[in-house]
């Protein structure tokens, strides 16, 4: 490789954290974007409570149930043109869910869940392609922290602006992030090319084992030597540990972030506004999870930070059981646990694949697997409440869920020290 292009790789470097950030704004964000003005929504369309809440439930279970269908896509297109397609799918979802028109809504809702279902698969495979090894734990960490922070943004500005220009410009002018994630991909991917195309690239067969990742230290492949065929990732007990683990960490998260504005008003006399400005606090606090577990890696054992996670992530429901008054500091340590589970999870899947197709199936699976069990997170702990009248027997599926995590993806997390 001569300098000049050298040079002009190393200058790329920081343009896939840029464009994986502006991306990954667009894969929470719309999600959340009617819950703030959920009542006007409800007022202006004449919707009941049961299709209100599937415009929080319809996204995740696309996440579940569209994985094979992602999956299918980035085998037929290249990954590039797949992180394209599913923002260009998000902002058709976000303007045709922006009509004052139920089934819209509901329509929009579904095409939006299937946009940020492609680039939930595509992305990981995309950072553990394009990223150098000692890079991926930080690229991914800063992906995932990219996603709460798109929750963020949305969240604490739809209400504002509905206030100004209506609830269907609100959730309408969301898609400017979708254009603007267009862009910098577009010029991100032409960018590398251009500075790539004066190499001479030699064929590389994807098919043998990964030796280096994450962090120092050579990890053992799951694969096998050079020449040979990946075992299908249904066919691999760390892949169903890992989903285990993956729908733990989603159950717990989906549960907790539709119910804790409730709790709080019941068990502390939190006014709506008050517990619903509260809970963003257990929003916030993933970007420290996600940011400080890729440096943990550098030096931990993977089953190690899973385990310190999974510790954390015990105090939210323990801490909200048996002292809700504390929910500060237990929103901050289940914060920051929350969002160190999703990236060591990704962390791992990236350390145990051998070629992109290999990480275009585990991250299907693993993801598709995991978000079935989390859609139902929501319903199962509401409907709890419901049948006993408090918040003790939610918290509880909330901590056996945790405790999955913590169990499963410990000892899935063995095969890759």
């Amino acid at each position: 490789m001569t300098g000049a292009v050298r040079t002009g790789l190393r200058g790329a470097a920081w343009l896939l954290p840029a464009a994986v950030v502006l991306i990954a704004l667009n894969f929470r964000g719309p999600i959340v974007a009617t819950a703030p003005v959920i009542g006007d929504v409800r007022a202006d369309l004449g919707l009941t409570a049961s299709i209100a809440g599937l415009l929080t439930t319809i996204p995740v279970l696309c996440f579940a149930l569209a994985t094979p269908f992602a999956s299918w896509v980035i085998a037929k297109a290249d990954p590039e043109r797949a992180v394209s397609l599913s923002l260009v799918v998000v902002l058709a979802g976000t303007v045709v869910r922006s009509l004052p028109s139920s089934v819209a809504l509901l329509v929009g809702t579904a095409v939006i869940g299937i946009g940020i279902t492609i680039g939930n698969v595509v992305i990981p495979v995309v950072i553990r392609r394009d990223t150098s090894p000692e890079r991926v734990g930080l690229v991914t960490g800063v992906y995932t922290s990219a996603l709460n922070v798109g929750s963020m943004i949305t969240s604490l500005g739809t209400a504002p602006i509905a206030a100004v220009w209506g609830w269907p410009i609100a959730i309408a002018i969301w898609g400017v992030l979708a254009v603007l994630a267009g862009i910098g991909w577009t010029y991100t991917v032409g960018a590398r090319a251009a500075w790539r195309r004066p190499v001479a690239v030699e064929p590389v067969v994807e098919t043998g084992p990964i030796d280096q990742v994450l962090g120092t230290g050579s990890i053992r492949t799951v694969d096998g030597g050079a020449g040979t065929t990946p075992v299908r990732p249904a066919r691999r007990l760390i892949t169903w540990g890992l989903t285990l683990a993956f729908g733990g960490q989603a159950f717990s998260y989906y549960a907790l972030t539709a119910w804790i504005p409730t709790l709080l008003h019941d068990e502390i006399g939190f006014s709506k506004e008050s517990s619903g400005a509260s809970s963003s606090v257990f929003q916030i606090l993933a970007v420290v999870g996600a940011l400080g577990v890729p440096l943990l890696a550098t030096r931990w054992r993977p089953r190690a930070i899973i385990a310190l996670v999974a510790f954390l992530w015990l105090a939210m429901p323990l801490g909200l059981l048996f002292a809700p008054q504390l929910w500060l500091l237990w929103s901050v340590l289940g914060g920051a646990a929350q969002g160190g589970g999703i990236t060591v999870i990704f962390i791992v899947i990236v350390r145990i694949v051998s070629s992109d197709a290999d990480a275009r199936r585990m991250s299907a699976f693993v993801q598709g697997g995991g978000y079935l069990l989390g859609s139902a997170g929501p319903l199962v702990a509401g409907s709890l409440h419901g049948a006993t009248g408090d918040w003790t027997a939610p918290l509880l599926v909330v901590l056996v869920a945790v405790l999955t995590l913590g169990v499963a993806g410990t000892i899935s997390a063995r095969r890759v020290d």
